[in-house]
């Protein structure tokens, strides 16, 4: 008699294990300790132990700050929470366009709210966040005040959280080093009144933003203590401090206030907690026709400031870049970072750097260059 041929299934046990922790993982909608897979799944703790940091690393599940696990990555993709500060405000627009590039170069879902540079938007984004079981949450929102509030609900959801420019709670910090920026900020300053003034100063303005406190208000400080390391005779009655809200349209108001209470012809630096703030420092200046009295440079070199200093005639003289174009890269790598969870540093600092009229310059003539040693060969073969 024939031996009944036994079907052969070639099948790898700890492969299998591993997608019965998916599956479960997927049947619920609250996170599992390792002792719920090892009591559901009856497989041994030492291998779920090892099947749940190996899903953790490759960026399947998260693994919250209290040792529970959920699933991330169904077969979907990665699905991120931006919330953007605003749609009216430049260089808003610009750090939203670089993470929605990079968010598509790396096949991560990005789900963008407008927190409308309002705080009680703001939390209610948050909200629809944590509705929408968003994996993570970038959040860009200047409001220090409300940063908490933010912060407890994405904790309560054990959502992992990455604030933009401005700390908040239990988050990891994304952005500028705001003192060194503005310490460069200063020095931009200082150097255009050495260089045009003969270092003869009679005011120092700094146009700040208190509601995103005291860590976007030290650019303030820092631009104070540049200026008075390269202009020491300017003495501590000289510096004063504006309100702006980083916006041009209350800058504005703020700054024809102030020069329309000073003597006229009095020479001025102004040190701006933003590009925007700077614009409105400018405005105010061309409208009272004193525009060749003041020195104002900004933070961030959006377009239109750009296009200011490139001039090399307005009163704007500089900016500090924060390297935008980085922002959305960075932020998408550090997120799947999180969620493998790595451990990343608390505080992660952009690049940043002092742009004026010469190194805009500088940068012009180099790309000149550039193109002519690159054009020259093809010249070359034509001729020959």
């Amino acid at each position: 008699m024939a031996k009944t041929k036994i079907k052969r299934l070639y099948l790898i046990p700890i492969l299998s294990k591993a997608l019965d922790v998916i599956e479960l993982l997927e049947q619920h909608h609250a996170p599992l300790t390792l002792e719920d897979v090892y009591q559901q799944t009856h497989i041994s703790k030492t291998s779920v132990y090892r099947i749940l940091k190996t899903l953790v690393h490759r960026g399947y599940i998260a693994q919250s700050q209290s040792g529970q696990y959920r699933l991330v990555s169904r077969p979907r993709r990665l699905r991120f929470g931006f919330a953007m500060q605003s749609a009216d405000m430049p260089f808003s627009i610009a750090v939203a366009q670089s993470v929605t590039a990079a968010a598509a170069a790396s096949g991560v879902e990005l789900l963008i709210l407008d927190n409308k540079y309002d705080p009680g938007e703001a939390i209610q984004n948050a909200e629809e966040f944590v509705a929408k079981r968003v994996d993570l949450v970038l959040e860009f929102q200047v409001e220090e005040e409300v940063a908490p509030r933010i912060a407890h609900i994405f904790r309560k959801a054990e959502i992992p959280l990455i604030a933009i420019d401005v700390p908040h709670p239990n988050s990891t910090y994304f952005g500028v080093d705001n003192f060194e920026a503005g310490h460069e900020m200063g020095a931009i300053l200082a150097r255009y009144a050495q260089r045009r003034w003969n270092g003869m100063v009679d005011r120092v303005i700094g146009v700040g933003f208190r509601e995103a406190g005291s860590f976007v208000q030290s650019r303030i400080t820092g631009a104070f203590d540049g200026i008075r390391e390269l202009l020491p005779s300017v003495t501590a009655a000289q510096f004063s401090h504006v309100e702006g809200r980083g916006m041009r349209e209350a800058t504005h108001k703020a700054i024809l206030e102030l020069l329309r209470s000073h003597p006229v012809g009095e020479r001025v630096l102004v040190a701006a907690a933003t590009d925007s703030s700077a614009l409105g420092v400018l405005d105010a200046a061309r409208e009272l026709g004193c525009e060749a009295d003041l020195a104002i440079a900004g933070q961030d070199c959006i377009p239109e400031v750009l296009e200011e200093i490139r001039s090399g005639t307005s009163a704007l003289v500089g900016s500090v870049s924060h390297e935008v174009e980085t922002y959305g890269p960075r932020l998408i790598q550090l997120g799947i970072a999180l969620l493998r969870g790595n451990i990343v540093p608390p505080y992660n600092y952009v690049p940043h750097r002092g742009v004026t009229p010469e190194s805009l310059a500088a940068e012009a003539s180099l790309a000149a260059t550039g193109r002519a040693l690159h054009l020259e060969p093809e010249i070359q073969a034509e001729t020959a």
